[in-house]
């Protein structure tokens, strides 16, 4: 049976989705469970080598992934469930889909409007000097830890919206509880690891 035109158009947009949101998480836990532990064991000389090059490296490919996986899951938000051949609707305020657009616009906002100013000030500070305000640190390091949280029960909304039309409320909250304990459960061996190879 052939594709129509839509249909293609649904799943190369679903595929460059994944593909970008593999990158935007991957690239997020990489921050959160292993270079936050590493920048740990930098002294101030390393730092001015390793940071300036690294981070802006590592930073533009999460930034500009976050901006494709959403635009790319608008995208899809309105082909598969808006648009007049939109197949799946179901009870919209407790379709998995609901809560996977809301915790990923949480996400996108906090790279683009926290975490990325924040780490601007941070490298050019590091770099040149004077070093930005623990402020700045602090909104940083929490905006990323809060998508680390936020996550884990999204990637369960987005998996589970093809496949359900809606979820009692237990389920979603057992699910943000189960995310969360998980998210929490990583921090704790991400600071444990030995780096005895």
């Amino acid at each position: 049976m052939e594709m129509t035109l839509g249909q293609s158009v649904e799943i190369v947009t679903r595929w460059l989705h994944v593909v970008f949101g593999i990158m935007w998480i991957g690239l997020l836990y990489f921050f959160n469970f292993v270079n936050a532990n590493f920048a740990k064991t930098l002294d101030a000389d390393s730092k001015k080598k390793v940071v300036p090059e690294l981070m802006p490296r590592a930073l533009f490919f999460f930034r500009w992934a976050a901006m494709a996986t959403f635009l790319l899951g608008l995208l899809l938000v309105y082909q598969v469930y808006l648009a007049p051949t939109g197949a799946r609707v179901g009870t919209f305020m407790t379709n998995p889909i609901l809560f996977g657009v809301t915790f990923a616009t949480i996400m996108w906002f906090n790279v683009w409007f926290i975490i990325w100013p924040s780490q601007r000030k941070i490298i050019n500070g590091i770099k040149t000097g004077p070093p930005a305000a623990p402020e700045v640190v602090n909104r940083a390091m929490n905006a990323s830890k809060v998508n680390v949280y936020l996550s884990i029960p999204m990637v369960f909304f987005m998996l589970a919206a093809p496949h359900l039309s809606s979820m009692s409320w237990a389920w979603i909250g057992g699910v943000i509880a189960a995310g969360f304990a998980i998210a929490w459960h990583l921090y704790k061996i991400g600071a444990k690891v030995s780096t005895n190879v």
